[in-house]
Order: C-alpha cells, then sequence, then structure tokens
C-alpha cells in the first residue's frame, strides 16, 4: 500500500522511524510527513497566525514546522496534491493515548484529521515513556495490516491502537476495547524560578487508570494490544428531551 506516516513526536522520533522502515521492509511505499520538533499535547490545533514550512528531507520525507493537524493539511493539500494514499498512520507514538488523554494527543489529532479529509486513519501508541520497545508495535502494525485491519475502518471512524511495551512473545492478543477513565494525581507541580517567583508545571506523577469494564487500560495492564474504534461525536442525542421540555417550558 502507499502510507502516509505522521506524529505528534517529532520527524526524527524512534517511533516513526521504526515503523517507516518496517512497513518499507514489508513492501509499502511511504510517505512521511511529521513535524520537525516535538508537537505532544498540541492535541488537534492547527497553526493560523504564522507561516508554515516544509523542509524535504528527502527519501519521501518531510518536516513541518508545525502541528500534526498542520502536517497531514500540507500532506493533503501540497506534498500528495493529487496522488492518493491508502492509509494513513499517525505514530508510532512513544506513550500511551488512551482514555481522555485522546483530547490532548497531537497523535490521535492527525489520525482525525486525515479522516476529515477523506483519508482511512489510525493512531498507534507504545504504552511507555521508557525502555521502549518500538519494534513490538511496528511488527504488529505490519501483521495487522497483513490481516486487512485498515479494510474494516469507517468513513467517520479511526481506529486508535495501543500496544503494551513488552517482547514480542509477551504479546497475549488483541481486544476491541472502549475508551476508559484516568485520574491524575499530583497534575501541577509547583516550583520556583532562580529569582524566587513561582512557577507551575502541568504533568505530575502517572495517572490512575480505571480498571473496570473492557477499556484500553485493561487490555495494555493485561499485555493485549487494545484496539478502539474512535469517532467525534461532540453532541449527547439523549439529552434533547429534557432539552425541549425546557425550552416549552420557558419560551423566550
Amino acid at each position: 500500500m502507499r502510507i502516509l506516516l505522521t506524529n505528534d513526536d517529532g520527524i526524527d522520533a524512534p517511533g516513526i522511524t521504526i515503523l517507516a522502515e518496517s512497513l518499507k521492509k514489508n513492501g509499502h511505499d511511504i510517505i512521511v510527513v511529521a513535524p520537525d520538533k516535538e508537537q505532544s499535547a498540541t492535541s488537534h490545533s492547527i497553526t493560523l497566525h504564522q507561516p508554515l514550512r516544509i523542509h524535504d528531507r528527502g527519501d519521501k520525507r518531510f518536516a513541518v514546522t508545525g502541528s500534526p493537524a498542520d502536517c497531514i493539511i500540507l500532506a493533503e493539500k501540497i506534498v500528495l496534491k493529487d496522488d492518493e494514499v491508502d492509509l494513513v498512520i499517525s505514530g508510532i507514538n512513544g506513550g500511551q493515548n488512551m482514555g481522555e488523554d485522546m483530547l490532548y494527543s497531537g497523535t490521535v489529532a492527525a489520525a482525525l484529521e486525515a479522516m476529515f479529509l477523506g483519508f482511512r486513519a489510525m493512531a498507534v501508541s507504545l504504552a511507555s515513556y521508557s525502555n521502549q520497545k518500538f519494534e513490538t508495535a511496528a511488527y504488529f502494525v505490519n501483521k495487522m495490516l497483513n490481516s486487512g485491519l485498515h479494510e474494516l475502518i469507517d468513513s467517520k471512524e479511526i481506529f486508535n491502537v495501543n500496544v503494551p511495551n513488552v517482547e514480542l512473545g509477551e504479546i497475549a492478543g488483541m481486544r476491541i476495547t472502549e475508551v476508559g477513565h484516568r485520574k491524575y494525581q499530583d497534575f501541577v507541580k509547583e516550583q520556583k524560578d532562580p529569582r524566587g517567583r513561582k512557577i507551575y508545571w502541568i504533568g505530575g506523577a502517572a495517572p490512575l487508570w480505571d480498571k473496570i469494564g473492557n477499556t484500553d487500560f485493561k487490555a495494555i495492564s493485561e499485555n493485549f494490544i487494545s484496539i478502539t474504534p474512535v469517532t467525534p461525536s461532540f453532541y449527547k442525542k439523549d439529552s434533547y428531551p429534557k432539552l425541549e421540555k425546557w425550552v416549552e417550558e420557558n419560551k423566550i
């Protein structure tokens, strides 16, 4: 297949590099359009108030001076032009993208932007920030593509894939999962700058994950690959009746 790769860790990050090489070895034609530097937790931001640049790194690799969503937009409009791709993969991200963290994730946002533009897309993350085994995730991405997983992606969804950070033989299998829930502890750290003034860092200790139900975290904790179908629905239809009743009772 012809596959567009992007990420939020930057074009030189090990995850996207290892995935690109692995996919090439399996016969796929790879184009990389990724941020020129780390853009983690940029969510679905796009750059409106400053110009963007595309740097040709050679071998179908392009570095963009913007967010992951910017990368997809410029890939579609400038790099690819009228050329088609069969699939967009965002990743392999260094660190999980589960639960509410998907809302902050530039990795997931890039896949969603690709979906908005009409591409089949998936986000792939490795569930660890240390001693990362990207080869495990890359191996299983190839295996899933060989088995036709990408063909199941509908026009209004992406697949969010999280892979346990273990050796190949330790992967227990795959699970189709729901979005989990997490709670961060010590989310804001207070410190002082060299002049004694207070400063704050967002991002604290490792999150506590809800293990109830068929969640992405539960799958990862049991060494299963988590595949979550995600669609961006921003309204709650079952709230209509109570709101319609309120409107009738409070006519303006």
